[in-house]
């Protein structure tokens, strides 16, 4: 993007999301000529030329936001995704910075890869495994959850050769393996329970901050996994009768949150995701100052 005036004085630009100014090149010594000023000068800070700048660069920061939430989306629910759509956003730069390197997979075992660019005609380009790079052209492909890709560990290390970095989380995603054998008549993981806060609030807070939503006096996630609808609780003590707050047990319940399920039903998906979740809040416990829970 280039430089617009801004007055008679200063030029104004967008770069790397913020608003700078420069000296005007007409009124600027040659020496100072195209200097970046440290700060945005008080006289133009209200100019509409610096305010529909600024608002822009907030469309876009929400936009680039948008744009890794839906490929997060199609990532933890092993969507099909047309390749199609994928050459018709690629040109964007915050479409394409949410979609660079993703794991895809095409129509075979063999079609896996990191994506690399994808045209109008919906053919991809994806480094494989061998290093190569090469042309897919099947009608959609799914972006695997983690917990799904049966070469994970060396995708991992053939990312990190790379020097790879995802824009949006899936290898390095945090997962957590369902165990082979499960209590048949067990339906909660206490695992993570017990963790304590300071108050209802802050745990509240902790939870919304990671994307999840409260619900009465849980925390919740609603996950797809293999085309069901899953939703991970961990239970939450009562804001109005305790001045501390504390987790509870972590379940898995239907679509609609009204049956809980045993734990032989939920899929590896919602299991890794219901675990993250869970882990995450205790992370965030209050933890005392000599390092005791």
């Amino acid at each position: 993007m280039g430089w617009l005036a801004a007055g008679d004085t200063y030029e104004v630009a967008l770069v790397d999301g913020r608003v700078v100014a420069r000296r005007a090149s007409a009124t600027s010594p040659d020496a100072q000529e195209g200097r970046q000023e440290r700060t945005l000068p008080t006289e133009i800070r209200d100019r509409p030329e610096v305010l529909e700048l600024q608002r822009f660069g907030e469309w876009l920061d929400r936009h680039a936001a948008d744009c890794a939430a839906q490929v997060g989306n199609w990532m933890v629910s092993s969507l099909p995704v047309p390749t199609g759509l994928l050459g018709r956003v690629w040109p964007d730069e915050a479409w394409q910075a949410a979609l660079r390197d993703i794991v895809v997979v095409g129509d075979g075992p063999d079609e896996v890869g990191l994506l690399r660019d994808a045209d109008a005609s919906g053919a991809l380009r994806v480094v494989n495994l061998d290093g190569e790079t090469v042309r897919l052209t099947p009608r959609t492909v799914t972006m695997p959850h983690p917990v799904l890709l049966p070469d994970l560990e060396e995708l991992r290390a053939f990312a990190a050769e790379l020097g790879v970095v995802q824009g949006v989380e899936q290898l390095h995603r945090a997962t957590w393996r369902k165990p082979d054998e499960t209590n048949p008549a067990a339906d909660r993981v206490t695992e993570f329970a017990g963790s304590e806060y300071r108050s209802w609030f802050h745990l509240s807070s902790r939870a919304t901050s990671l994307g999840y939503r409260i619900l009465g006096s849980s925390v919740v996630d609603r996950i797809r996994d293999a085309g069901r609808i899953f939703t991970a609780t961990v239970g939450m003590s009562d804001p109005y009768t305790e001045d501390k707050a504390w987790t509870g047990d972590l379940s898995w319940s239907d679509e609609d949150g009204g049956r809980r399920l045993p734990l032989s039903e939920v899929g590896p998906v919602a299991w890794s995701e219901g675990m993250r979740m869970a882990a995450a809040l205790h992370a965030g416990r209050t933890v005392s100052t000599d390092g005791a829970e």
